[in-house]
């Protein structure tokens, strides 16, 4: 596998002439997930989701970014440790141009964290503007198909800790369950009907949305290989893909 941290210059430099010109940079975050799950979850996803994904498509594995825009989760909890969203879009935007410097013209975001998503969004807009020649994609594993969406958000539409989440921890990192506290971690999802987007503090009781007593090591082994195949069909389809227009991002259109 090609993981960036543990190839020479040498090496990262001759892939791009070689015909791999991708890179993957899974992103997670450190933030509380109830008093069932440890604090890094959602890196610990998207950093497995990401090297599974690697394995079968040899696309270059960026090292996992653990922090992510968890500010609201409020002070409620001890745990999260978060980052402003223009803090996270100045880090990522950064990543991208020395990926890009590097000779590298396809650069894919394996987003682990659903308030990620916004500065994430900025930091492609920036990355594909400033450089005309660099195709950025955005997915959010939690969503990457219908079906791996459907079942993050069977118990909870607005899906933290539950039971989806719970299964694939006990799939892929059983050491940051603890087991004696999910019967009692269950709390419903409260922000149904709501106009506004509330803090975690004011939707929920113990940091948690959904019903993670449900959750099983099977379910979560099956959601992940579903994460697998589905994100590795995404990433293999965008090996071959080249922008609709050959047009220059600074090139006026003349009118006929």
């Amino acid at each position: 596998m090609n993981q960036w941290h543990r190839m020479t210059w040498e090496e990262i430099g001759h892939l791009p002439a070689a015909g791999m010109d991708a890179a993957l940079l899974p992103v997670g975050a450190t933030e509380q997930h109830g008093p069932h799950l440890g604090c890094g979850m959602d890196s610990e996803i998207a950093a497995q989701l990401s090297q599974k994904v690697s394995e079968k498509t040899e696309v270059v594995l960026l090292p996992t970014l653990p922090y992510g825009c968890s500010i609201g989760h409020s002070h409620s909890w001890p745990g999260t440790i978060a980052l402003q969203p223009k803090t996270l879009i100045d880090v990522v935007k950064e990543i991208g141009d020395w990926v890009h410097a590097s000779g590298f013209k396809r650069f894919f975001i394996v987003n682990g964290h659903v308030s990620n998503f916004a500065p994430l969004r900025c930091a492609l807009e920036m990355l594909r503007a400033e450089h005309d020649d660099f195709m950025v994609a955005l997915i959010n594993s939690g969503t990457l198909s219908e079906r791996v969406r459907e079942r993050h958000s069977q118990d909870a539409s607005d899906w933290h800790a539950n039971e989806a989440e719970t299964s694939l921890i006990m799939a892929l990192a059983p050491e940051l369950v603890r087991q004696e506290r999910l019967k009692d971690s269950d709390d419903p999802d409260r922000t149904a009907g709501c106009v506004f987007s509330h803090p975690v503090n004011r939707t929920s009781t113990n940091g948690v949305t959904g019903k993670p007593s449900l959750a099983t090591t099977d379910k979560g082994q099956e959601l992940f290989t579903w994460m697998v195949e589905d994100l590795s069909t995404l990433v293999k389809k965008g090996m071959k893909e080249n922008p609709p227009l050959a047009q220059g991002y600074f090139k006026k259109t003349v009118p006929v």
